[in-house]
């Protein structure tokens, strides 16, 4: 099943995971160097510490942009009120599709803050911290 996912998410995602590749990368190379001195165990240690502050600086993130959906929802439910005092027959059927619209914009923000909370219960999992 295809997920509409905002790009902006998946552009964020992309360039996470990028940066997260690069480390993994480097590790590699410098495991394939197989340097023998003591800097060696400080080298790995250093960058599991710098994976690690990365994965939770992402988790952070995604929180608060989950956060940040559920504000603006709040914002558009406020408008949505107007909805209560209309009636099927307005005149000015334009407010049909501005209401339309706002519900669109739950739907594609409401989008948004799940893929963050979906990224975080899978971040979750992948440091073994809950």
């Amino acid at each position: 099943m295809k997920q509409n996912v905002p790009l902006s998410s998946i552009d964020d995602c992309s360039r996470r995971f990028a940066g997260m590749a690069v480390v993994g990368r480097l590790a590699n190379l410098i495991k394939d160097a197989r340097l023998d001195c003591e800097c060696r165990s400080r080298l790995d240690e250093t960058l599991a510490r710098f994976t690690a502050l990365e994965v939770r600086r992402a988790a952070r993130e995604h929180l608060a942009n989950a956060r940040c959906q559920r504000e603006r929802i709040e914002a558009i439910l406020f408008f949505l009120q107007d909805l209560d005092e209309m009636g099927a027959a307005e005149r000015d059927r334009s407010v049909y599709m501005d209401l339309a619209l706002l519900f669109d914009d739950i739907a594609s923000t409401a989008k948004e803050g799940a893929f963050s909370m979906r990224q975080l219960s899978l971040s979750a999992v992948q440091t073994g911290h809950r």
